[in-house]
């Protein structure tokens, strides 16, 4: 009988905790049910109609917004630019991030007010009024020009060139490499000291304690960073749309850019469903491809 009392008593305890970490859990769901699951059906029921927006009819379409895809000129060279631009800003946001986080675990006074600093730019980067301001600065009249006409060159009309209007975009996402710093400080602490002392009786050099240890056991926090910022930088929209508008002759069209122009410029809602799931396939089998690739790079103690 005794038995049976504990029995409820713990079964009504369970039932309560239940409850309690449903209640807790009911905004989450609620707002990922409304504003992450449904939009994501609907805009895959979108991408196979003519939907516009503000229409009360879609009609349905099958596969011709995915095939005018490969005739539409602009698209292929977002594709190209958006790619130009994860190649070459994610590997240099990550060693200027890995580089500034080697240098501040080296014991320091300032250190803290060093972090908060380098840590700045992440919290305002994405804003427009920070845009406006790297706008200026590579303005014809602008800073960096100011600076070359000082050392003696030309100015140069960075956002007038095809060939160089994407690079101040990639500066700037170089620029805001905050939270991957403070992510590699964290993993540079928690490698043991004793390697670093085993490798300096032996003998080892600076470089080769670097590359035979710190790479190594930072490689899991890498991969994390890796796949994070590629995804984030597929995403990149507001330094395009403000800095360049898609410019010149569509030079600096990131993905997010023309998906948005298509949606709510050209008011072409079902196109731009269609070109959301291609990014997604496309960031997807490029993230399965880091994953499968790491098992070559990342280095795990349980590897030995």
């Amino acid at each position: 009988m005794e038995k049976t009392k504990r029995a409820g008593s713990f079964s009504g305890f369970m039932n309560r905790d239940v409850v309690v970490g449903h209640i807790f859990a009911a905004p989450f769901i609620f707002g990922f049910i409304c504003f992450s699951l449904i939009p994501i059906c609907l805009s895959l029921y979108y991408s196979f109609t003519d939907y516009s927006l503000g229409s009360k009819i879609a009609t349905f379409v099958g596969a011709k917004n995915f095939l005018a895809l490969a005739r539409d000129e602009v698209f292929l060279k977002s594709i190209r630019k958006t790619l130009q631009y994860v190649a070459i800003s994610v590997p240099l946001k990550l060693s200027f991030a890995l580089l500034v986080a080697f240098v501040l675990t080296r014991r320091s006074r300032m250190v803290t007010l060093y972090r908060s600093l380098y840590y700045v730019p992440s919290l305002v980067g994405g804003s427009v009024a920070v845009a406006l301001v790297w706008k200026q600065l590579f303005a014809r009249k602008g800073l960096f020009n100011t600076i070359l006409t000082d050392m003696g060159f030309d100015r140069i009309n960075w956002f007038g060139s095809e060939a160089l209007a994407i690079y101040p975009l990639i500066l700037m996402a170089v620029w805001q490499f905050g939270s991957s710093m403070i992510i590699f400080a964290a993993g540079l602490k928690e490698i043991p000291q004793t390697y670093y002392e085993a490798a300096q009786i032996d003998g080892a050099s600076g470089p080769q304690r670097f590359f035979r240890i710190t790479l190594p056991c930072l490689s899991p926090i890498i991969l994390y960073n890796l796949v994070m910022q590629t995804i984030s930088a597929f995403m990149t929209f507001t330094q395009a749309f403000v800095i360049t508008g898609g410019g010149p002759n569509n030079a600096t069209m990131l993905y997010a850019l023309n998906v948005y122009n298509q949606a709510f410029k050209y008011n072409n809602m079902g196109y731009a469903c269609a070109m959301s799931w291609v990014m997604l396939i496309v960031m997807s089998l490029i993230t399965l491809v880091i994953f499968r690739t790491s098992r070559f790079w990342v280095f795990s103690e349980a590897d030995g």
